[in-house]
């Protein structure tokens, strides 16, 4: 394969600005054959923050609304799934029925069930499966991996995140966000400790040990139910999770609050080491702080600028999105479909991230009752 036939199904913002990137920024290796979303204006129409429409942007690729035509009649290599959080299993399983190469965006299921069904699906297929998990790209997820790998944070064995969204009650994300399928705003409905995959995915690039554990808190709605659209649901969800060794990470998700704060807070302690990746606070900017009983430079707290860019994205005009982690996860994902690699991050790694929330979601509506966690791996 010399060039990838490229598809995407949901144009929402993310899938539109993920599908040009790949076809502008890897012209010589990606083909955008076809493109999929139930809503015709998502490509005729100017949308999301774009200055052009999707078929102004790329004429020559063929919008479809029936997504089994396009797999039957585009001759796909691999395909973005870029749908609602609530849609993603259905037609990445679809995909790969066909053998076609999937790149999908997180949370990767958004039921157990699905998790079983896809990891089946996927074990049957020729084609790789790639989870877009793009803070797994980030500068602070690289130096995390490098100093557990270097020996300097020793054994990790408590970390906590933070995922801050919604910040204004009265001018809040869910409710100003365009559905991106017609079955409904999924952003509106889900759950935020479901949405917890780019708190844990981070943290479980190099701890390896699965979640078995977990307890889950959540505040109930706090802003006037009329906020709400019919929809009230736990405003902050707090998480823990545990290792069969041991190990704890706690993880707090908002879906509406009045912190004016940065969304993503990482922090670890380690028996030889300590970091965090600590976001904006006012005007304190984000900033990365680390020591070590192993790395003599390090012995009192050191301090850095904390932008999210990975390094070798910084001179790259082409390296864009989120900072040029769109561009890296893309990257490595064209890698692996041209030169039959291995996925940079797998459907276990993507599901290890996922199945954990869907979990807490349960312990939660059961006011924190204590709950073990079950892979599709487990039996086998």
């Amino acid at each position: 394969m010399e060039k990838i036939r490229l598809g995407v199904v949901g144009l929402g913002h993310r899938g539109r600005n993920m599908f040009k990137l790949a076809a502008e920024a890897f012209p010589d290796q990606i083909i955008p054959v076809a493109a999929c979303d139930l809503i015709t204006e998502n490509w005729t129409e100017t949308k999301f923050q774009q200055t052009r429409p999707m078929c102004e942007i790329l004429p020559e690729t063929k919008f479809y609304t029936d997504f089994q035509t396009m797999l039957k009649e585009a001759a796909l290599d691999a395909i973005l799934v870029e749908t609602g959080a609530d849609v993603h299993a259905y037609f990445c399983a679809e995909a790969l029925k066909a053998n076609i190469h999937v790149l999908s965006d997180i949370p990767v299921v958004a039921s157990v069930e699905e998790a079983d069904m896809l990891w089946k699906v996927h074990k049957e297929s020729k084609a790789i499966f790639s989870t877009g998990s793009n803070p797994n790209y980030a500068r602070y997820t690289i130096m995390m991996q490098e100093l557990f790998k270097n020996g300097y944070l020793g054994k990790p064995y408590y970390m906590e995140a933070e995922y801050i969204t919604g910040q204004h009650w009265e001018d809040n994300l869910y409710r100003k966000t365009n559905p991106l399928t017609e079955n409904g705003n999924w952003r509106q409905l889900l759950s935020p400790i479901r949405y917890c995959t780019h708190s844990l995915g981070p943290f479980l690039s190099f701890v390896k040990e699965d979640l078995r554990k977990v307890s889950c808190f959540g505040t109930g709605p706090q802003a006037p139910i009329e906020e709400y659209k019919g929809f009230p649901r736990d405003d902050v969800q707090s998480a823990q999770f545990q290792t069969d060794s041991g190990v704890v990470i706690k993880l707090l998700r908002t879906g509406r609050c009045r912190a004016k704060i940065g969304s993503h807070t990482y922090r670890l302690f380690g028996t030889e080491g300590y970091f965090e990746d600590m976001s904006e606070r006012g005007k304190v900017p984000r900033t990365i702080r680390y020591n070590s009983t192993k790395y003599y430079p390090a012995s009192e707290l050191l301090e850095q600028d904390g932008s999210a860019t990975p390094f070798e994205c910084l001179h790259n005009p082409a390296a864009i999105g989120h900072g040029g982690m769109d561009y890296r996860l893309l990257e490595d994902f064209i890698h692996a479909v041209l030169n039959g690699g291995t996925p940079p991050i797998s459907l276990k790694e993507g599901l290890r991230m996922t199945i954990p929330g869907i979990y807490a979601e349960m312990s939660a509506k059961q006011r924190g009752i204590l709950l073990d966690i079950r892979y599709p791996w487990d039996n086998e």
